[in-house]
């Protein structure tokens, strides 16, 4: 691990000094009632503290009696308001520390933006000076200067500036590895980018905005809780306020301060302060991960998924899909399998591709062909056709999928534009159709791949390919299954190879043969169920497919496209993040359920603290509630006071790290819930209320 990563994960540190101190200061900052108004629960009570205060300045300006208990009320409400404010404030502070770590890496570049197709053409000019549009010459030991596409070129590039990992990776024109990001360097060659990002809206500036919490917008859920709490808030005004005509109806009166000391520990105020320091914790938690959350909607819905949608090579597999074998059919020699299946691999740029032309050359010394000296029209592998090959002159070669080499040699309309040989290609064996479907059988059921070579008309036979599933991974989707998610492995494969794989790495369905159109309908068919949807992808022919996923997972080593059309990046670009991805949303989800069953719990044991000691005057008979024993009336109201205030401050840790994650269902978890976090705040503020009772009788402060 790289040592920035290991600086960014320090700075993420509860305790850290660089976040603790600012985040003193942003708690009082917080204070502002424009800024207070969007929590309700909190401004409420900072309304009651600043009332209460006031009516202290009165009394101490008159003289009135109780000065000091009325002072230590007022005081322990603001501290209620400002534990809340500085909860709220090193969740912020966590990621201002990454955020000022990105800043350092965004330098004021200068670009060498091209007038013309040569390269050597350019005028220099300051990064910040680019349009969308414009192309610029990024060479060794530049730093690429805003965000944009490759168009020529192919390059080593350090980003560790963004993942953290020192390891530089490829980026080409055409296929899915031709994002550039600004603020990486070039380490060798050079390349040409097209910039696709205005000025203040590249990746590296929505990533800083991001981590900061400049960007965060609350959830559904989230917003739906805050009602709620307003809500009870509401319910409590009222209560509260028809106690005194009920006092008096006794011959009895109640302080304003002592009413607003019920009124601030009936309300739930616990998670009303921690709220939203949960929600910015979540997207933390994934940062620290190295996967960027475009919206906290997004790690919530991460939380909530029922499907989870695999690509099965790199994810599920290793992703190193090798030749191992030529199979030829009967009449065919393997040297001849091997010739053909070469040349129609010299324009696959795929791993498969490269390792058919190795394996040609390994075992048969046949040394790869220079495509210009061939003179050949090179046909390279796309997701639609699924196969690759070669033209030279009226010879032609494919390679792919089985049966789309088979409709090729049966269905004209599958002629890519620019083969006219069709009338004079042979009718195709039937007794090489059997072959080759006997031995794609074959090699499917064992768990390879199998692609079929045909010449000029004429089955030759397959080349074999071979995953490995990875390690581990079966334990996984059984954990997933336990947490009543459905999981689906979305392979190119035919469907005999895809079952194989399917079973032995224990997924729930698959989907062979997919292209983007069949991704996009599978989605689209598990949300009119009432699901929803997490995947991921890299390419541009997976955008509309994440774009239309409830949590759609881009990878950073991906296209724009993608990264655009995801809500979420992988900084790693590792495909089986996926899971873990939904392991921190779950994550998310579970803290927020537990700190909430904690907060309505403890509420019960404050109100045996205060109630008793506020009518026990009135009404002699509820001394009989006083359980706890404490020391008398205004004791017991100061020491529910403080714990209201402090249990705030001993939960922070427990807010931004998460309760700890378990694969269990809803039933399960609710039983834990009650169990742990409901018989716990029930117990731990009887004993915290009367340790402070002991305390506050100790030291005399009533």
């Amino acid at each position: 691990m790289q040592a920035s990563r290991q600086t960014r994960n320090a700075a993420s540190a509860l305790l850290d000094p660089r976040i603790v101190g600012p985040a003193l200061g942003s708690a009082f900052k917080k204070l502002d009632p424009r800024k207070m108004i969007a929590n309700p629960v909190m401004f409420v009570v900072e309304v009651v503290a600043a009332l209460t205060t006031v009516l202290f300045l009165r009394d101490l300006a008159t003289g009135g009696a109780h000065l000091g208990f009325t002072a230590q009320i007022v005081l322990w409400l603001w501290f209620t308001v400002l534990f809340a404010n500085f909860a709220e404030a090193v969740a912020e502070g966590r990621g201002k520390a990454q955020a000022d770590a990105l800043r350092r890496t965004r330098t004021e570049s200068v670009a060498k933006r091209l007038r013309s197709a040569d390269r050597r053409a350019y005028e220099t000019i300051p990064g910040t000076g680019l349009a969308v549009g414009d192309v610029v010459l990024v060479e060794a030991g530049d730093t690429i200067p805003s965000d944009g596409e490759v168009i020529e070129g192919i390059a080593s590039v350090n980003e560790a500036a963004i993942t953290g990992e020192s390891a530089p990776v490829i980026r080409e024109s055409g296929g899915d590895r031709s994002a550039a990001t600004g603020g990486t360097q070039v380490l060798s060659d050079w390349i040409k980018v097209r910039i696709t990002a205005a000025p203040g809206s590249t990746f590296l500036d929505r990533m800083i905005a991001l981590v900061e919490g400049a960007a965060r917008q609350k959830t559904p859920n989230e917003i739906a809780l805050n009602i709620l709490l307003a809500g009870m808030t509401i319910i409590f005004v009222v209560a509260v306020a028809t106690i005194p005509s009920y006092v008096a109806y006794a011959g009895g009166v109640v302080s304003i301060v002592v009413l607003v000391a019920l009124f601030v520990t009936l309300i739930p105020t616990t998670i009303g302060a921690l709220l939203s320091a949960i929600g910015i914790a979540g997207m933390d938690r994934l940062l620290r991960f190295n996967v960027l959350a475009m919206s906290g909607h997004a790690v919530e819905a991460a939380g909530d998924v029922d499907t989870l949608l695999l690509d099965k090579t790199g994810t599920i597999t290793l992703g190193n899909r090798q030749a191992t074998a030529f199979r030829p059919v009967r009449g065919v020699s393997e040297q001849e399998l091997a010739d053909a299946a070469q040349l129609a691999s010299l324009a696959d740029e795929t791993p498969e591709g490269r390792s058919i032309v190795v394996l040609a050359k390994e075992t048969y010394g046949i040394r790869g062909r220079d495509l210009a000296d061939l003179g050949g029209r090179p046909i390279p592998f796309t997701a639609q056709s699924r196969m690759s090959g070669m033209e030279v002159g009226t010879s032609w070669v494919r390679k792919g999928a089985v049966d789309a080499v088979l409709d090729f040699l049966t269905t004209p309309s599958a002629v890519t534009a620019g083969s006219t040989l069709r009338s004079l290609q042979p009718a195709v064996s039937q007794e090489a159709s059997r072959d080759i479907r006997a031995l794609s059988e074959e090699i499917a059921k064992a768990g390879g791949t199998p692609l079929a070579v045909a010449r000029d008309g004429r089955l030759l036979g397959i080349v074999q390919l071979k995953d490995v599933v990875k390690g581990g991974i079966r334990e996984r989707f059984a954990e997933l299954r336990r947490m009543g998610i459905r999981t689906v492995m979305i392979t190119g494969d035919n469907p005999m190879t895809a079952a194989a794989i399917a079973a032995e790495a224990g997924v729930d369905d698959f989907l062979a043969q997919a292209t983007p159109e069949d991704k996009l309908r599978l989605i689209r068919e598990e949300q009119a169920k009432g699901k929803l949807v997490a995947m991921c992808g890299d390419g541009t022919n997976d955008a509309p497919a994440l774009a239309q996923a409830d949590v759609g997972v881009a990878m950073n080593t991906g296209t724009q496209a993608a990264r655009e059309a995801g809500n979420m990046v992988d900084l790693d670009s590792n495909p089986t993040k996926l899971i873990e991805v939904v392991e921190i949303g779950k994550q998310l989800l579970m803290t927020r359920g537990a700190l909430t069953t904690f907060s309505i719990a403890n509420d019960v044991a404050k109100y045996f603290a205060i109630i008793p000691a506020i009518f026990v005057a009135v009404y002699p008979q509820l001394g009989a509630l006083n359980v706890m024993g404490l020391a008398s009336p205004q004791s017991a109201i100061l020491s529910a006071i403080v714990f209201n205030a402090l249990i705030i401050v001993a939960l922070i840790p427990l807010a931004l790290k998460g309760v700890r994650y378990r694969a269990v269902g809803a039933a399960a978890l609710l039983r834990r819930n009650l169990l742990v976090y409901g018989l716990g705040g029930v117990i731990i503020p009887f004993a915290g209320i009367k340790i402070i009772d002991l305390a506050v009788s100790a030291l005399h402060l009533v």
